[in-house]
């Protein structure tokens, strides 16, 4: 890579990097890309030679994000490599860390898609691509476990469900957190090790006997 292209490459990092603090803490109407230029040290002329619009950096921010989140979780499920109650485990793990990671991403997308509703037009293809084949081979396994009567897109918006909410509902929990709790993050790392335990649960990969001990 030619120094002129690294340094491209830095700069346009960059002015992602301030572009997605400005967005997240502000919403799309309260972010400006007057201030996301100053605080990325290039002029307003250089942003917009990188993203072009407003609309156009938004989007690369938030398509990134999500593609991040179905990498995680579709990645550690889909993988072939490990008995299904591993991956399991490891999806809703690593799903739940990246929210830890960003945690006021959740409230930002249920917000923006809440005024917004046509915002998820760009990004619901990417999803549905990554998904199918993943949704697929997960529905098959779990027809094979005796019991257990629901489809990989529910088992899926179960898992985003119980990972999402405690983000969604910080500011409750937070004093809660503050009574039973030590502090947030250990509130934090029970709700994840609660939601794995709920989720094995419900699929029969842990026998009520045993789940507390399993997890």
């Amino acid at each position: 890579m030619t120094d002129d292209k690294k340094q491209q490459r830095d700069t346009e990092t960059l002015i992602l990097q301030v572009a997605e603090k400005e967005f997240l803490e502000k919403g799309y109407s309260g972010a400006k890309t007057t201030a996301i230029a100053e605080a990325a040290g290039v002029t307003h002329a250089m942003l917009h030679y990188y993203f072009r619009t407003k609309d156009k950096l938004f989007e690369k921010i938030v398509t990134d994000k999500i593609d991040k989140l179905g990498e995680i979780l579709l990645g550690a499920v889909g993988n072939p490599g490990l008995p299904l109650k591993d991956r399991i485990r490891d999806g809703i793990e690593s799903h739940f860390d990246f929210l830890v990671a960003n945690p006021t991403l959740p409230r930002f997308i249920i917000n923006e898609l809440a005024v917004h509703p046509d915002r998820i037009i760009p990004i619901r293809g990417r999803l549905l691509e990554n998904a199918s084949m993943v949704l697929a081979g997960l529905q098959a396994e779990l027809d094979r476990i005796p019991g257990v009567n629901t489809t990989a897109m529910m088992l899926l918006a179960d898992i985003v469900s119980l990972n999402v909410f405690p983000f969604v509902a910080a500011p409750m929990l937070m004093v809660v957190a503050g009574n039973y709790f030590d502090d947030y993050d250990v509130l934090l790392e029970a709700r994840k090790q609660e939601n794995v335990k709920t989720i094995l649960t419900k699929l029969n990969l842990i026998s009520n006997s045993h789940k507390l001990a399993d997890t």
